[in-house]
């Protein structure tokens, strides 16, 4: 993909939609990291999910759910041929606008490679290096 001209994220509200979403999904954490499926699928229900357009097509999805912590971000995962174009800060920007105003603890598992992405939106690292799903992470807090 040479040049995007538009990227568009909303809130998912419809089933096919959400099909979509986990179709992302499953490519980016199942088939190219191995996650394990059934790890990759849980919670559905009480998260809110976003689908991430460019040019009219599917290209990234995440979601929010809430916690007896606060609320995390979970599940940022973008198409291989849609990354280096700025997806994921338009993922995370609508994911923050569309918290609830009572989200004071707001935080999420950061992969390595996304710690730099997060952090532009005054996420901090806090704790250790730990795995999930046999992948390297941070606790990541914004307050």
């Amino acid at each position: 993909m040479s040049e995007i001209r538009r990227i568009e994220v909303k809130q998912i509200t419809d089933a096919a939609d959400l099909e979509k979403a986990f179709a992302i999904r499953h490519q980016v954490f199942v088939i190219e990291q191995g996650c394990p499926p059934q790890l990759e699928r849980n919670q559905e229900e009480e998260s809110t999910h976003f689908l991430a357009m460019v040019d009219g097509e599917p290209a990234g999805a995440c979601r929010w759910r809430k916690t007896e912590k606060g609320y995390k971000l979970e599940r940022f995962a973008v198409l291989s041929e849609f990354r280096g174009f700025g997806l994921g800060q338009a993922m995370v920007r609508t994911v923050l606008e569309s918290l609830p105003a009572d989200a004071k603890y707001v935080y999420l598992h950061s992969q390595i490679d996304a710690v730099t992405l997060y952090a532009r939106f005054g996420f901090e690292k806090v704790g250790e290096m730990f795995e999930e799903a046999g992948i390297k992470h941070y606790t990541m807090v914004r307050e």
